[in-house]
């Protein structure tokens, strides 16, 4: 029957009625230990009164529980010839007197790791002990009992594994479709809605690159435990993989407020703080939610949904939840297809580079162009960078795309300057993913070794927000870039909230004030003010101060009584070929 991995039950069953059929007048038993490690559940008694085994089931181990709660606390066998005088049955002989058991003789039943599963016993109608002949009856089955466990105990360990997350005890992919199935013929049977919520963790991936794995995966376990306790018993949460998590919200009323509620409650709980060796963690997550019927019969379908609502969420800005709507599979089709144009661009050479002049307000010179990516597409024509830069950098396509961007612009440079025109400066945009990666320093080396330009005329704008995520690794690498000779300049000043103590720090040659403050500056006296201060604070740091986005005589009139040096904008000219600057730059030279 072991071999045959017949219910266990049913092998214990059939164990003592072998052991009973050879001897006159003895009951076998087996309790199994539970999980819990503390108390005794019913395994097998065919012979023993079902009031009595009903009595003991669940009993506690401990030093002195009757025979078997004995046996198993001491892991040595106890025989009780007598349980009517034995102090061991002391506070269960009113238990068992009913019954007219006397003699009990118990074997607790171990692993071949020596761990205890559970106790077998033999119970007799008469006080006395086991004969040599019961005694090696009693270790023979008691061999037996442990292996038929022991196989179970393995079995159920394999079928756990093959439906849970190893790391988390939650239930993996596998079991998901399964209970998702049985919340929805539920649902279907009684007018109900089943609720499917797709959680991710924000920026998980930070804390593994900064903190290790070892602290990501105690996050983990942490959130998981906190998702579980604010869910009933009868929903289930489920870790896909990675830092993405299922929940299954069963029998749910059909009411988007209460759920909405739940979802709350969910979300509040994961942003409790999480103390990971001396750090001290707020984890936030973007969840999406579906609701069946209304946006999904299937399974496959509701958790496509679900997902599609949780990308909607980290649109939003993250550490939110968004409800699913049908318009969000159009986009997420939309942006699949944008994904794969992307990866082609490059290889197809579909990108080009415009330049919009910098004008010198106190000369009218142009001393410098900015440098403006823009996609030639074979279909949709010219796109602008605000269509496609946030899936650029969503994918860490960013990256090439600004090698590329670097290389062309240093290359321009030089060739305009080995065509005889006024020597300029290539301003080039750098995105946080590119600034982040390791081997930023070497692609400006490349770029300015491979174009031969002085890096005297090239200048990285990066954003006042992206410095101010890491303050330190920021100023490191700017200093890096300024002992090559590149000029750095902060782009959208005023728009990331730095501070002036980090703003000295800070190896910087201009401040670029952004455009929203420049729009309405000539009958706007917020924005008037925002100027003035920034061209102030620029001229006390000693540091050139461009305004971008100007477009009319009044903005220029503003500037220049507030003695900004620089101006960039439609009121000189908008980007252009590289055709064009050559142009501008040789009119220049020609007065």
């Amino acid at each position: 029957m072991i071999a045959m991995s017949a219910l266990l039950e049913d092998v214990l069953d059939r164990l003592m009625r072998l052991v009973e059929s050879q001897l006159t007048g003895i009951f076998g038993s087996v309790l199994l230990l539970d999980k819990d490690g503390s108390h005794l559940r019913h395994g097998g008694a065919p012979s023993l009164a079902k009031d009595y085994t009903t009595a003991v089931d669940g009993i506690a181990i401990g030093p002195k529980v009757g025979s078997c709660g004995t046996a198993v606390y001491r892991r040595e066998p106890v025989i009780v010839s007598d349980i009517m005088q034995d102090p061991l049955w002391e506070d269960y002989r009113h238990v068992v007197a009913p019954f007219g058991y006397r003699s009990c003789w118990s074997t607790p039943i171990l692993s071949h790791q020596d761990a205890v599963l559970g106790v077998f016993a033999m119970y007799s109608m008469t006080v006395r002990e086991p004969t040599e002949a019961e005694t090696q009856l009693i270790d023979f089955t008691t061999r037996i009992a442990g292996i038929a466990i022991e196989r179970k105990l393995a079995e159920d360990q394999i079928h756990f594994m093959a439906n849970h997350d190893v790391l988390t005890g939650l239930p993996n992919r596998a079991l998901l479709e399964d209970r998702l199935s049985q919340a929805l013929l539920y649902a279907q049977r009684y007018e109900r809605w089943v609720t499917v919520v797709f959680i991710d963790l924000d920026n998980f991936k930070l804390v593994n690159d900064t903190l290790g794995h070892n602290a990501g995966d105690v996050l983990l376990k942490t959130v998981a435990n906190r998702m579980v306790e604010c869910v009933r018993s009868t929903d289930t949460v489920v870790r896909l993989g990675g830092d993405e998590f299922v929940i299954v919200l069963f029998d749910q009323p059909t009411d988007v407020d209460l759920i909405s509620e739940t979802l709350q409650k969910i979300r509040s709980a994961i942003a409790e703080p999480v103390h990971l060796g001396r750090h001290r963690l707020r984890a936030t997550a973007s969840i999406g939610i579906a609701n069946y019927p209304k946006d999904g019969t299937g399974p496959d379908q509701l958790l496509a949904n679900a997902d599609a609502a949780m990308y909607r969420a980290k649109e939003f800005g993250r550490d939110n939840f968004q409800f699913y709507a049908p318009e969000f599979n159009t986009r997420a089709h939309e942006k699949f297809v944008l994904q794969e144009e992307l990866r082609n661009a490059l290889a197809r050479s579909e990108f080009i580079l415009l330049y919009q002049p910098q004008v010198d307000l106190r000369s009218g010179d142009v001393f410098a162009v900015e440098a403006l990516l823009r996609w030639k597409h074979p279909t949709r024509g010219m796109v602008a960078p605000n269509a496609f830069i946030p899936t650029a950098e969503e994918t860490g396509l960013i990256v090439p795309i600004g090698d590329w961007v670097l290389h062309e612009a240093c290359r321009q440079n030089k060739a305009w300057q080995d065509a005889g025109l006024p020597p300029l400066t290539v301003c080039v945009n750098v995105s946080a993913r590119q600034f982040r990666e390791p081997n930023l320093i070497g692609r400006v080396v490349n770029a300015l070794k491979d174009s031969g330009l002085e890096a005297r005329h090239l200048e990285l704008e990066v954003t006042e927000s992206l410095i101010m995520q890491d303050v330190e690794l920021a100023v490191a690498t700017m200093n890096a870039l300024q002992g090559l000779g590149v000029q750095i300049s902060i782009d959208d000043f005023g728009t990331g909230y730095s501070s002036l103590s980090a703003l000295k720090t800070f190896p910087v040659a201009r401040l670029k004030i952004d455009k929203s403050f420049i729009r309405d500056l000539a009958a706007d006296e917020s924005d008037q003010a925002v100027a003035s201060a920034v061209i102030s604070l620029g001229q006390n740091l000693h540091l050139r101060v461009i305004a971008e986005g100007v477009e009319t005589d009044d903005q220029v009139a503003f500037l220049r009584r507030n003695n900004c040096d620089e101006m960039q904008g439609y009121h000189f000219s908008k980007p252009v070929s590289a055709l064009g600057i050559a142009k501008l730059l040789g009119g220049e030279r020609g007065g």
